[in-house]
């Protein structure tokens, strides 16, 4: 009897992890990321992108930042765009910016495993969560 129980616990134990990492799965709102790329020339920001819980979105990008909105419906995504700041930026880093808005807003699909999201595009775009 006391193996049925402990058999029985070690399932429940197994569910709840199982689903914990189902969760985990999702897309990442609530979740600060940064991009899998590397520094433009003479410097070392890279762009990152904060996702509030209701897609709302906070880009510091190599130079420019701005707001945007992501909507999600199962594995589709859309990015639009919102106000983006030009902060007097130098020509090549300000077109890499605009590069990467517009990457953003030709996403049509997302995946996520682990601490990477993948948007699926025209262009990839890979984002990896930040750690605390």
């Amino acid at each position: 009897m006391m193996a049925v129980k402990q058999i029985a616990c070690a399932a429940v134990a197994l569910w709840l992890v199982a689903g914990g990492a189902r969760a985990q799965e999702g897309f990442p709102f609530g979740t600060e990321m940064t991009l899998e790329a590397l520094p433009q020339p003479g410097s070392k920001r890279i762009p990152n992108i904060e996702i509030g819980d209701n897609g709302e979105v906070m880009l510091e990008l190599w130079c420019k930042g701005g707001k945007g909105q992501f909507s999600v419906a199962g594995n589709t995504v859309i990015f639009v765009p919102g106000q983006i700041q030009d902060r007097s930026c130098p020509p090549a880093k300000a077109q890499a910016d605009d590069d990467l808005v517009a990457a953003l807003g030709s996403v049509e699909t997302w995946k996520r495993q682990g601490d990477v999201l993948m948007l699926v595009g025209p262009k990839p775009l890979r984002f990896r969560v930040n750690g605390n």
